[in-house]
């Protein structure tokens, strides 16, 4: 069994991404409905939210909600956005009370008025805050993003009137989402699946992927520490040899 003190806070990744996954898997096992499952998942949430912030990371992001699953059942997105309304408002006391500062990456515009309210909120109540920075990724594509930053992208340079403009990575990396936030070194991803599904594909490139088949509602701090002590025993080159990263 692995513990808290075997993780190396001199190798801690910056930022970690969650694909929260098997929700739906974990209700049919006990006969109940999907939204059974996304309901004990907040309980995986919190434990995941308080692990990292208790170890120092930086950055936590979480794929809360994706575009295409506006394609799920009306009941069940109907019971998911009142989940959050409700998980949010309980919340923001312990968010505040640790000092963890809320962000939101998507198109917030496309959420029912009632949750952007809310989330919008939360925002602006922790925006002082230090500690943890939680980051959910709510009607998030990252298709959808990278279009987006495109299109934004292109008007700027067209106000501007600039004809010569070079399109670098840094220059256009301002224009998504996540512009002020660092790529992250270690995405998660529970149930077992092996996918990225439309999630941080521009930032991903050179993160440290985890598949674990634990379900997402059983998913513990413990889980969170598998995940970073199997990053820390990794590699990572950029592109360089194993010998110029000894030599760094």
């Amino acid at each position: 069994m692995v513990k808290k003190e075997d993780i190396r806070k001199d190798r801690l990744p910056k930022h970690i991404a969650v694909i929260m996954d098997g929700n739906g898997r974990w209700a049919k096992k006990r006969g109940s409905q999907r939204i059974f499952g996304h309901k004990n998942g907040v309980k995986a949430v919190k434990e995941t939210v308080e692990g990292a912030a208790e170890l120092g990371i930086d950055y936590l992001t979480l794929y809360a909600f994706s575009r295409e699953n506006w394609n799920r059942p009306k009941q069940e997105i109907d019971a998911l956005m009142n989940l959050l309304v409700s998980t949010v408002d309980k919340e923001l006391s312990t968010l505040q009370e640790n000092k963890i500062k809320l962000f939101v990456i998507g198109d917030l515009q496309g959420l029912p008025e009632k949750v952007r309210e809310k989330i919008e909120y939360a925002i602006n109540e922790t925006h002082n805050n230090d500690g943890l920075n939680l980051v959910l990724a709510l009607n998030y594509s990252a298709r959808w993003e990278i279009l987006n930053a495109m299109k934004h992208f292109g008007e700027d340079i067209i106000e501007q009137e600039e004809n010569n403009v070079d399109i670098d990575l840094d220059s256009f990396q301002k224009y998504l989402t996540t512009g002020n936030i660092p790529d992250p070194d270690l995405l998660i991803r529970t149930s077992g699946e092996q996918r990225l599904s439309n999630f941080l594909l521009w930032q991903l490139a050179y993160s440290e992927l985890y598949f674990t088949k634990t379900l997402w509602p059983d998913f513990r701090k413990d889980d969170l520490y598998k995940a970073i002590i199997n990053y820390q025993n990794r590699e990572r080159r950029f592109g360089k040899t194993s010998e110029q990263i000894i030599k760094k």
